[in-house]
């Protein structure tokens, strides 16, 4: 075993030799900082672009990031959220679900989810499709998230609205008690959809 050990440690000092008696060029080092600074200037560049991105994207009013809020939280900040990007979540008020024609506009108001007497925020919405599960279904809590603004008159404008679709055990239930499935045909009849 010391045969090996030997060769061993005269390959290290051979290899040690050429190390020394070969400096790296000048030229190769001036490279090596020029691409490592180069590197560095970029990695710098796209983090201060990611930043300014999040950071523009989250302005309080002119940016494209988007407040998110439940109703009470909403009318209790009402104040401060006008015209601002909004998301709202509540529940669709039982009978508030209105249609005009023409201009084509929907009308409805939204409270807290499971809340009886809590706050209610009219919405009004200038689309005429909405969501196959944006009903007023008797019977059911209809969870809507609209995205807005609030107007100065106090009217919270939706530019898009979702409504959730209920759970399968919500739908099983409904079908055990004979109720029709939400997004069936049981829209209520132009007449109590009028304003």
């Amino acid at each position: 075993m010391s045969r090996l050990d030997d060769e061993l440690a005269e390959a290290v000092k051979e290899a040690e030799a050429v190390a020394v008696a070969a400096p790296v060029a000048p030229a190769v080092q001036a490279a090596t900082k020029r691409r490592n600074i180069g590197l560095l200037i970029g990695v710098l560049a796209i983090g201060s672009g990611m930043l300014m991105l999040v950071m523009t994207s989250f302005d309080g009013g002119s940016g494209s990031g988007s407040w998110s809020r439940d109703v009470d939280q909403f009318v209790i900040e009402k104040d401060k959220m006008t015209g601002r990007s909004v998301r709202v979540s509540g529940a669709l008020v039982k009978g508030s679900l209105r249609k005009r024609d023409n201009p084509c506009e929907y009308r409805f108001e939204l409270t807290t989810v499971g809340a009886k007497d809590g706050p209610k925020l009219p919405v009004r919405y200038s689309k005429c499709v909405v969501p196959d599960t944006f009903r007023d279904v008797p019977g059911m809590d209809v969870l809507v998230t609209a995205n807005g603004t609030l107007d100065p008159a106090g009217h919270f404008q939706a530019a898009e609205i979702m409504a959730k679709c209920p759970s399968k055990y919500e739908m099983q239930e409904m079908a055990k008690n004979g109720q029709k499935m939400p997004h069936s045909d049981t829209m209520p009849s132009p007449d109590t959809m009028k304003f």
